[in-house]
């Protein structure tokens, strides 16, 4: 739940809250028969969950993702695990010379090491539809006037059971003003208002939610037509 008023987390804290997820989730993986033999890897960075690894089917992949994210304290949960012997295809948005993983498909305005393509995100994509496992757009969306046309796009290439993952600096946060750059300001509720879109949009399904009193944070999946909206005890664990 978003509050009016927050204090961003130090960073001895989080390394804290990091700590006591390591244990959390090794407790849940030793115990629970339904992840007995799933090689799937956690590290936990400042709250973020990252996965890693191999499983046999979607299934084992959403129930991964599933249990990692309802343990207290995991802000958002950021997976590359390879499904069915595929490894994921990644796009990183507006990544400059620092791409969240190795291996990903870089996307920026201008020209850097890490870029591998060219391109004005306000714009279309130069990617064919439902061919995209996973989607970053961090620290991107902060910076563009109207970004639903770049979060429209990322529905578009998405595959079914992609994500897409958000994070931009929370709105009561001196960083979301101390750049000039910054046309736009964010809250979690941001996110509920992505996916509460009048029919006829592109509609998507909140996996997780959070502010760490700096960032907010975002994973979201495609919702297709005719698929249902996430029913309201869901949306009441991340949002007023």
């Amino acid at each position: 739940m978003v509050a009016l008023t927050r204090t961003a987390l130090a960073g001895e804290r989080l390394r804290a809250i990091d700590t006591y997820l390591d244990a959390a989730w090794a407790d849940l993986a030793k115990f629970d028969e339904r992840l007995q033999g799933v090689p799937v890897q956690v590290r936990f960075d400042r709250g973020v969950a990252h996965l890693q690894g191999r499983v046999a089917d979607h299934r084992e992949h959403r129930l991964v993702r599933q249990l990692v994210g309802r343990l207290d304290g995991v802000l958002a949960v950021w997976s590359g695990v390879a499904v069915g012997g595929r490894e994921p295809v990644v796009l990183d948005l507006g990544c400059g010379a620092a791409k969240q993983w190795p291996g990903n498909l870089g996307f920026d305005l201008r020209a850097a090491q890490g870029v591998d393509a060219v391109t004005d995100l306000s714009g279309s994509l130069p990617v064919r539809a439902d061919s995209v496992d996973v989607i970053f757009t961090v620290h991107i969306l902060e910076h563009l006037i109207d970004f639903l046309p770049l979060v429209d796009e990322c529905h578009r290439v998405l595959r079914p059971g992609g994500t897409l993952h958000v994070m931009s600096p929370w709105w009561g946060h001196p960083n979301a003003v101390a750049d000039p750059t910054h046309v736009r300001l964010l809250d979690v509720q941001t996110i509920k208002g992505i996916c509460a879109r009048p029919p006829g949009t592109p509609r998507w399904y909140p996996l997780h939610a959070g502010c760490d009193g700096a960032s907010i944070f975002a994973d979201l999946t495609p919702l297709a037509d005719g698929e249902p909206a996430p029913d309201p005890g869901h949306l009441a664990r991340f949002f007023d």
